[in-house]
């Protein structure tokens, strides 16, 4: 695994100058945005090597001379355009911000659910509650109003959940399916995502989902219309009350970026109840994002971060968790990790737990 240069190891000059572009990263952020969304970047890409003014585009565009100038030069300082003899051009960073879904996925999720929220950070983690998620809606954790989120908040959020999740998932279907089973548990179902493609996948396969009532709903929505609604069920649970068991005698226990929604005591005890949850011989899978096991410095940092929005939006108590942290939950739930499979999908490791 890789991982990013040393912060100690910068010259001095270097580091105030890192120091600085934190100073003034939320307004560089919203800069990004509006170069972005006004159309500015798109624009000085298309003028290609020769590169435009910003008379040029501001006549392109109908915007003021003045509100283009401030932002190339905003974006200049933030390397996403250079500027030479007057003429700007677009830079491979600039080029990302345009084209890159993991990075339009990332802009818009910060912008629409956890820069306003951010702001009570400080009292989140002195209360352990998510104080700044008032600023979305009256819920106790952002899973109780995900379906009553506005516009485009709501639609930010699904890009953003799927974007991670989803793309593990033609990676794991085989090693989770590798082996016949009849009965699969998918905890934290969510929207049925999963459970629809194991049930695509496998016609001898029931899957049977829990999670909260919304998640329930539209989970066995997505299954009708798929058309396997015959071989999907779902039984609502509240997952952070520990008296409630799970249903029981299934081959395979399935969890997929739950656990990281989750404090440690919680954990352990989803994992408690997933393994008397599983017939003889059954095997729990848990896809999760760990920083610590990522290929690039990038994918670290972006993991790393996630936690602060667990803390000021999600529900003030749970994070992106390391591979150790994990694995001692596993250990105290009195199951052992069998297999590991890191790189699946975008940045996700899969873990084989049995009994024992």
């Amino acid at each position: 695994m890789t991982s990013a240069p040393k912060p100690d190891a910068m010259s001095a000059s270097d580091a105030r100058f890192a120091a600085q572009r934190l100073a003034f990263g939320p307004l560089v952020f919203h800069a990004a945005l509006a170069l972005r969304d006004l159309g500015i970047l798109e624009a000085v890409m298309n003028r290609g090597d020769t590169g435009a003014s910003a008379t040029d585009i501001a006549g392109e565009l109908r915007l003021s001379a003045y509100a283009v100038t401030v932002l190339l030069e905003s974006g200049l300082g933030a390397g996403l355009v250079t500027l030479e003899q007057g003429r700007y051009r677009l830079t491979k960073v600039g080029y990302f911000v345009l084209h890159d879904e993991m990075t339009r996925v990332n802009l818009n999720f910060v912008r629409d659910i956890c820069y306003h929220g951010a702001a009570a950070l400080i009292t989140s983690l002195k209360e352990q509650r998510p104080a700044g998620l008032e600023q979305l809606g009256d819920w106790g954790t952002i899973y109780e109003g995900i379906g009553a989120l506005a516009e485009p908040a709501r639609s930010s959020w699904f890009d953003f959940d799927h974007y991670y999740s989803s793309s593990a998932f033609p990676d794991a279907l085989p090693l989770v399916l590798g082996t016949p089973a009849r009965r699969l548990l998918d905890v934290g179902g969510n929207t049925g995502k999963w459970a629809v493609l194991c049930a695509e996948h496998d016609r001898a396969v029931e899957v049977t989902l829990i999670d909260a009532a919304p998640q329930i709903e539209q989970a066995l929505a997505r299954a009708a219309n798929a058309g396997v609604s015959g071989r999907v069920r779902g039984t609502v649970i509240d997952l952070l009350d520990h008296s409630q068991e799970f249903p029981r005698g299934f081959d395979i226990v399935w969890m997929s970026q739950l656990l990281s929604c989750f404090a440690k005591p919680d954990i352990v005890s989803i994992l408690k109840r997933s393994a008397r949850a599983l017939a003889p011989g059954g095997r729990i899978f848990v896809l999760e994002t760990f920083w610590d096991r990522q290929k690039y410095a990038g994918a670290s940092y972006n993991l790393q971060q996630t936690s602060l929005y667990f803390a000021s939006m999600a529900n003030g108590k749970s994070r992106i968790y390391d591979f150790d942290s994990v694995s001692a939950c596993v250990a105290e739930a009195g199951l052992s990790i069998q297999d590991v499979h890191d790189g699946l999908g975008v940045s996700h490791t899969l873990l084989r737990c049995c009994v024992g």
